[in-house]
């Protein structure tokens, strides 16, 4: 070995060393927010009939599958975003966003944007029982990380992104979150089926 790779390799086992698994209190939150948001979202689709789960608010707006098949989209796309992050090495920068960001956009749906093609509905799904399974099974990963991940979060910035990979996994939670609200804002829409 050549004098420099000796130093290089020490160096990188120092940052393993030196990295910091995630702290309990954002472990505590994060968990709690995802168990919370899968559980709402569940408990907004129990019991609609097929007319309300099909039923758009005006031509061309997104009905009950739609948001489900969305969040069954969106979700692996951020998995792997998330697995991208914490692949490449660490950094000493903080995120330039506070964790309130990530949940305040869960919350507030005056902005809004048309979604990436890869993550449009395509009315894939007739039925709410296999979008909701399909959502379930991707976000007991994200919950197995949650719970269990020893990554240093705080120190993988997303490339592109102003946040850490905590607050990334906190944005995937509060992303459902929104798709919940919209949910429950085509609940209360005009000519909503009674059952």
């Amino acid at each position: 070995m050549t004098s420099r790779v000796i130093p290089a390799i020490v160096f990188c086992m120092a940052l393993r060393l030196t990295a910091a698994p995630p702290d309990a209190l954002d472990r505590q939150r994060l968990v709690a927010h995802l168990e919370m948001t899968e559980s709402w979202l569940a408990d907004e689709v129990a019991h609609l009939s097929p007319a309300q789960l099909q039923f758009r608010p005006s031509p061309g707006a997104w009905n009950v599958l739609d948001c489900v098949e969305h969040l069954t989209l969106a979700e692996p796309e951020y998995w792997a975003t998330f697995q991208k992050t914490m692949a490449a090495p660490a950094t000493k920068k903080d995120s330039p966003s506070e964790d309130i960001d990530r949940i305040w956009y869960g919350i507030d749906r005056t902005e809004r944007a048309k979604t990436i093609p890869a993550e449009t509905p395509k009315s894939r799904f007739k039925e709410i029982g296999p979008a909701l399974a399909e959502f379930r099974a991707q976000r007991a990963r994200i919950l197995n990380e949650a719970r269990t991940g020893q990554g240093d979060w705080r120190h993988h910035l997303v490339a592109g992104w102003d946040r850490d990979a905590y607050q990334w996994l906190l944005m995937i939670s509060a992303h459902s979150q929104r798709h919940i609200l919209q949910i429950r804002e085509i609940k209360h829409s005009p000519g909503f089926p009674p059952n």
